[in-house]
């Protein structure tokens, strides 16, 4: 990339640290019935997962049938196979974060999980960031406002997440957990101004990312403790779902 996108990415990367570090000083966050602005935040990530992460998977669905030698229905297959497996996944880890607090509660040890699920939980999030930062520097889309788009959507994505995991586990979040997704998130964008990895490794690892990165959005806007907000999340999705045809429309 040319110099003047290595600085704005570079900016851009530093507003995704900032978030993670900064999260807890965010207090109109912590508004009950749930903010507006994390409801306004979760309805643009949702609409990005369905309009950018969805098609997304098959563009890299045609990088395995070329790289892979095999055929279009078998590569289909795969990529949305790898999705599930993603999404299943971090799943399976939130319900053993929530057994772990249970646990805890009931062992009279306070609100916490266990050291080893922080750290596995802590990393799934830090493999998401590293990704998210590589993607900065070589996204299947290039340009100003593709790139704008996808910096809006990730920064509010990180805001309603972050939100979501300072709640399960805050003295581990503030301690360690955001000092390592923010380093990773860094670390992912340095990687891309290093390295161009081939397009079916990325493929693999965005396929599976993409399951937990769906499964992230839904899990903070859907269950009933969250008590959400109707409008500013259908807001949020309908401007950016606007924003988002736009863009393509210009193409």
């Amino acid at each position: 990339m040319h110099g003047p996108n290595i600085l704005v990415t570079a900016a851009m990367v530093a507003v995704f640290a900032l978030v993670h570090l900064f999260i807890g000083r965010l207090k109109f966050l912590s508004a009950a019935p749930r903010s507006r602005w994390l409801s306004f935040s979760g309805g643009i990530a949702v609409s990005y997962v369905f309009l950018h992460v969805l098609p997304d998977l098959g563009v890299h669905e045609r990088a395995f049938a070329t790289a892979l030698a095999m055929g279009d229905s078998l590569a289909e297959s795969l990529v949305y196979s790898l999705a599930l497996v993603g999404l299943a996944a971090f799943y399976g880890l939130e319900r053993a974060v929530k057994r772990s607090r249970a646990r805890s509660r009931k062992a009279g040890d306070g609100d916490r999980i266990e050291d080893h699920l922080e750290w596995v939980h802590v990393g799934s999030y830090a493999l998401l960031n590293l990704l998210i930062g590589y993607l900065l520097m070589h996204r299947e889309e290039y340009g100003t406002w593709s790139l704008l788009l996808y910096f809006v959507a990730m920064s509010l994505h990180f805001m309603t997440s972050d939100f979501g995991m300072r709640e399960d586990h805050t003295a581990a979040y503030d301690a360690r957990g955001r000092w390592v997704i923010s380093a990773a998130v860094v670390a992912g964008w340095l990687i891309g101004l290093a390295v161009t990895l081939p397009a079916v490794v990325v493929g693999f690892l965005f396929a599976f990312l993409a399951g937990g990165i769906t499964l992230n959005v839904l899990k903070e806007e859907l269950p009933e403790d969250r008590e959400s907000r109707f409008v500013p999340f259908l807001t949020g999705a309908a401007i950016y779902a606007a924003l988002m045809l736009g863009e393509r429309a210009m193409v």
